[in-house]
């Protein structure tokens, strides 16, 4: 990202030019398992490199972690670490995207989304008063949410989409893109 592209510095080109937005992974890859968790590998200086500086054109950081156990202290561990990094991204200008993925293996899954789910409501409550951060989350066992960005990792998005949507009525809004009104057609739900 610090590099160049057609003469401009690469962030600059990908918006401006290729109209894709560009997003930097700040994590060094996971720790070693513990407590049921993987937390991001200790990251000691976040350097401008992956942070970057307010007036850069990337605009959002991510960070990833994995919850495999529902385990209160390893999931409020990584809320934590999720935290604490964002809220030094933030700092910088940017807009941190925080990343505790409970994988689709877990054997508990459900059990580890209601601590998750706890331990965020907490964070984010703490946050100062216009505070934006943005929440990568796994495609939910109970369905809370009626919009799918992007697949889930390991599941297709066609699949993330009826899982998303199991038992719920729907109404196409303006906004829905057409591909999601096919994808929610093929699920057996109507737009």
């Amino acid at each position: 990202m610090d590099g160049e592209a057609k003469g401009k510095a690469v962030p600059t080109y990908l918006w401006r030019g290729a109209r894709v937005v560009p997003i930097v992974k700040v994590d060094k890859g996971l720790a070693e398992e513990k407590d049921g968790v993987s937390l991001m590998k200790r990251y000691p200086i976040l350097t401008s490199c992956s942070v970057g500086r307010a007036n850069s054109a990337c605009s959002a950081r991510k960070m990833r972690s994995v919850i495999n156990l529902a385990s209160k202290t390893g999931i409020a561990a990584i809320a934590k670490q999720q935290f604490e990094i964002g809220e030094q991204i933030a700092s910088r200008g940017l807009t941190p995207i925080l990343e505790p993925e409970v994988s689709i293996k877990s054997p508990d899954k459900a059990g580890a989304e209601r601590i998750l789910l706890d331990e965020l409501t907490k964070g984010l409550d703490a946050l100062p008063a216009g505070r934006k951060v943005m929440l990568k989350l796994t495609i939910p066992e109970t369905p809370t949410s009626t919009r799918v960005d992007q697949g889930q990792a390991g599941r297709a998005r066609r699949c993330a989409v009826r899982r998303l949507y199991a038992g719920r009525r729907l109404r196409t809004s303006r906004q829905e893109s057409r591909h999601d009104r096919e994808l929610l057609a093929r699920a057996g739900r109507r737009p």
